[in-house]
């Protein structure tokens, strides 16, 4: 029996395992898997793949694949995630990062003055503050967890694509965060959140790679989903400067109940904001001229 098997061979072996378990993408996860347990990315595996591994180290390297099959994610798996171009470390403490965020970063570098200060809430890996600094190195940054854990990890990532210089990390429950500190005496051109939206009920029923991996205080959002908004609408205009603005991922299917809790709030130019799916993904909203600051 050989004590061998080829790289090419193996990687073939978990996606048909893969498969089997009926995970939705095994050809690439399986390539990812396998190289990053062997220190390759995709194009260097296939050039690798006719070297030779050791049985030892092939069942050494499979525990990964059984966390795949657990329904772990490949990027958890991994460590990291690519966002808006960027390569983002994540932890348990962390929310994956998901393409449909990126249009909160779209929105806010449009948005976004000259010179600008940012205030992200509920920052985790900090990708959104993060990616928006980076290609701004005009702006300036706060960015708020409550979770110590995450902040980690932001400053991390931060420190990584060269911003920390220009982001505040501050621990605390949204605004909270900013209370009893110089920052106090602060006020932000735009405050971004992708807070918790998804109702309580609602989390158990979703897919284990988001229900069993991704931390449930990133998920719950009260009962209706809706507990994170009504913070954030009632208090955001007392950290906004004048003309300001704050900008919201959603749910797909909470567009008018977000959009009426600003417009409640006293924010105008309230607007929904479709992702490249065409679902409501953001909702924007003006702090009037002339509000106290």
């Amino acid at each position: 029996m050989s004590e061998e098997i080829t790289v090419g061979a193996l990687w073939r072996r978990w996606r048909d395992e893969l498969a089997r378990h009926g995970v939705p993408t095994p050809t690439l996860d399986a390539k990812l898997l396998v190289g990053h347990g062997l220190g390759y990315d995709v194009l260097q595996l296939m050039l690798h793949e006719r070297d030779l591994v050791s049985i030892s180290l092939a069942e050494s390297l499979a525990q990964t694949l059984k966390r795949r099959v657990s329904g772990e994610s490949v990027a958890r798996i991994m460590g990291q995630r690519e966002f808006y171009g960027l390569a983002f470390d994540l932890s348990a403490a962390t929310l994956e990062p998901r393409p449909d965020t990126e249009l909160v970063v779209d929105l806010a570098l449009a948005a976004l003055p000259d010179g600008g200060a940012v205030l992200d809430l509920g920052t985790g890996s900090g990708c959104i503050p993060i990616s928006i600094l980076s290609n701004r190195p005009d702006a300036q940054g706060v960015a708020t967890d409550i979770n110590p854990g995450a902040l980690e990890v932001a400053e991390r990532n931060a420190e990584r694509h060269g911003v920390l210089g220009r982001l505040t990390l501050k621990q605390g429950d949204w605004f909270g965060a900013l209370r009893g500190s110089a920052s106090e005496e602060e006020r932000f051109h735009l405050i971004l959140s992708n807070p918790p939206y998804i109702s309580s009920a609602v989390v158990e029923t979703l897919s284990a790679e988001v229900k069993d991996f991704d931390p449930r205080l990133a998920l719950d959002g009260g009962p209706d989903g809706l507990a994170p908004y009504r913070i954030i609408a009632a208090e955001a205009g007392s950290w906004l400067r004048p003309g300001g603005e704050v900008m919201v991922e959603i749910g797909y299917d909470q567009s008018e109940a977000v959009a009426a809790l600003f417009a409640a709030a006293g924010f105008a130019k309230v607007m929904v904001h479709k992702d490249l799916s065409g679902l409501d993904r953001v909702v924007s909203a003006h702090h009037m001229e002339g509000a106290k600051a």
